[in-house]
């Protein structure tokens, strides 16, 4: 017997006026650029940097996660329905995004950046990391304002009724499970960005996103509905599956990160050594 079954009614739409709409989705998607720049501009002023830099990084990010989101989607989730309607990609306001797309989407990003503003790229996605993992929350957010991407049905006191989808039965909140470890990443990497000033590891703040996010991401999805039909027949869905690949590189980075931290300590330690005079 449930002792709490909480219904799920919220309108997803804050208000409209003819057509046009204001959405939860839309509004908690630019708090995560809002709240990354404000986040990010912190950082820069603490190193110095100019916030000319921050803003021209801005556009790429923007750019990078946008058409990594709905590329990701269409490729890894509808790929024949939008290889047979290609123009239906540019429409974005319709729906379907994916994050690991947008992970893709912004490595690509940060790579260019570096490129043109002559800026390592390690040291930019260190920063990237932390307001990524604020996004996250807010965008699983947004699906819970959706009444999406939910769970499996549940026994657990807290499930959620999703009545604008007709549902009957209490389901897992997995978008607030997903938010909450974002927002648990998010301020650990704050916490050691700023107990070092920012002369952390160099890659340790990316690894770690990468190792903490998809890992899980990876167990949260054993609770939730597949989202297309395909996955009904695999043993492990395409979030799980494209999880994977950003976990082993989260490894490889936390590797190189170490690695590289004790060659700089040798080296400082060989160039501390001064030959003795006979």
């Amino acid at each position: 017997m449930h002792l709490l079954v909480i219904p799920w009614d919220v309108n997803p739409e804050i208000f409209r006026i003819g057509a046009f709409a204001v959405r939860w989705y839309g509004l908690l998607f630019a708090c995560s650029f809002l709240f990354g720049y404000i986040i990010m501009n912190r950082m820069f002023k603490n190193e110095n940097i100019d916030e000319a830099v921050l803003d021209r990084l801005t556009i790429y990010m923007a750019v990078g996660t946008i058409l990594g989101a709905r590329l990701g989607h269409c490729i890894f989730y509808e790929p024949e329905y939008y290889f047979n309607h290609p123009l239906e990609i540019l429409l974005i306001w319709h729906g379907g995004l994916a994050s690991h797309g947008a992970a893709i989407g912004i490595l690509i990003a940060v790579w260019f950046f570096g490129k043109k503003e002559k800026k390592d790229y390690f040291w930019t996605l260190d920063r990237i990391a932390i307001v990524v993992a604020l996004s996250g929350f807010f965008i699983r957010m947004g699906n819970l304002m959706n009444s999406e991407i939910y769970g499996i049905e549940t026994t657990v006191p807290w499930g959620f009724v999703f009545l604008r989808n007709h549902e009957v039965a209490p389901k897992h909140p997995t978008q607030i499970y997903e938010a909450l470890a974002y927002l648990a990443i998010f301020i650990l990497l704050s916490r050691l960005y700023w107990s070092k000033k920012g002369e952390h590891l160099q890659g340790l703040l990316t690894s770690l996103l990468f190792l903490l996010v998809f890992t899980a991401r990876f167990f949260i999805e054993f609770l939730k509905e597949d989202q297309v039909a395909f996955e009904a027949s695999m043993k492990l869905n395409m979030g799980q599956r494209l999880s994977i690949p950003f976990i082993l590189l989260g490894i490889a980075a936390l590797f190189w990160s170490i690695t590289m931290k004790k060659h700089a300590v040798i080296k400082r330690q060989e160039q501390s050594i001064k030959p003795v005079e006979k």
